[in-house]
């Protein structure tokens, strides 16, 4: 079980990542920043919130990537995402950003609509699973 320094705090008792033999599981992760900000969230001075689901995106993928580095891994060792979107209307851009990270030779992958994520500015959360052998991290 593994918090990794610099992300932001899980909401929970629960890790960033946990290994089980030659796998890690990453929790759920979003574009929350250590500081509770999110990435791809914009307010003006009205209080009017503007949320890019492809920011969001890139921000999540880049976290999950900071976690699996932290535990030895990276982006590639990945062999399994879930997906959990608040508003399938943002399915293409998440999708174009996705395949900015990864392509047929990446993970599998399953994306889900979700009725809400714990914040409301939350647009995007996803799961990981990587393989990792012990003997290469």
């Amino acid at each position: 079980m593994m918090l990794v320094e610099g992300m932001a705090t899980p909401r929970g008792r629960f890790p960033h990542v946990k290994r089980a033999g030659d796998f890690l599981y990453v929790s759920g992760t979003s574009s929350r920043r250590p500081d509770n900000t999110f990435a791809g969230v914009e307010a003006d001075e009205m209080g009017t919130t503007d949320l890019d689901i492809r920011a969001q995106t890139r921000a999540v993928i880049e976290n999950i990537g900071d976690i699996l580095r932290a535990a030895g891994g990276a982006l590639g060792d990945l062999v399994q995402i879930t997906t959990y979107l608040v508003n399938m209307n943002d399915f293409k851009g998440y999708n174009e950003v996705y395949g900015e990270f990864f392509d047929e030779t990446g993970p599998t992958r399953t994306t889900v609509a979700v009725h809400q994520l714990p914040h409301p500015h939350l647009l995007i959360e996803m799961q990981a699973v990587a393989y990792l052998p012990k003997e290469r991290s």
